[in-house]
């Protein structure tokens, strides 16, 4: 049996990637978005797009980072430039998705995800959630109905309940 090349496998993956992206908040800490990453590899994310700085602790993507293409977006106006190339790649107009729990979201349970779009799941950062600049740009939000005593998930375990609703309604 032959091995793949790194390359090859990534271009076997664009060829079944889902219809959306994943945008991560990463203005004030990292936590969690290598668990976004990897969730964002096992459901077949088209992008993931980091807003803020680059950096964050790549050990618990376990590898999942270079099966994923990645765009980074340091400020509002470059976010603007990436979304911007982003509508271009996929020939159909976006859909931002923020997924926050404030007044007036949705519950992810009863939402439907528009199928005539290039959704973009946007996800904050632990204990400040999304930046108010990302909610205003927002076409929908979105939340997850919790029974517990806990406030909310955290955004590892949240955007991997996300991305199996989309996957589940969509495909």
């Amino acid at each position: 049996m032959f091995y793949w090349k790194h390359e090859a496998i990534l271009a076997d993956l664009d060829t079944r990637a889902n219809n959306f992206t994943v945008l991560c908040s990463n203005l004030y800490n990292d936590f969690n978005i290598a668990t976004c990453i990897r969730n964002a590899n096992a459901f077949l994310a088209k992008k993931v797009v980091i807003y803020g700085s680059k950096q964050y602790d790549r050990r618990g993507t376990v590898g999942t980072h270079h099966y994923v293409r990645m765009l980074h977006a340091g400020t509002f106006v470059r976010l603007g430039e990436t979304l911007d190339s982003l509508r271009q790649e996929v020939g159909i107009p976006l859909h931002l998705v923020a997924v926050e729990n404030v007044s007036g979201a949705r519950r992810l349970d009863s939402y439907a995800w528009p199928k005539d779009k290039h959704v973009v799941m946007m996800f904050g950062q632990e204990q400040v959630g999304l930046p108010p600049e990302l909610l205003e740009i927002a076409d929908d939000v979105v939340y997850i109905a919790q029974y517990g005593s806990v406030r909310s998930l955290n955004v590892g375990t949240a955007s991997g309940v996300v991305m199996y609703d989309y996957c589940a309604k969509v495909l």
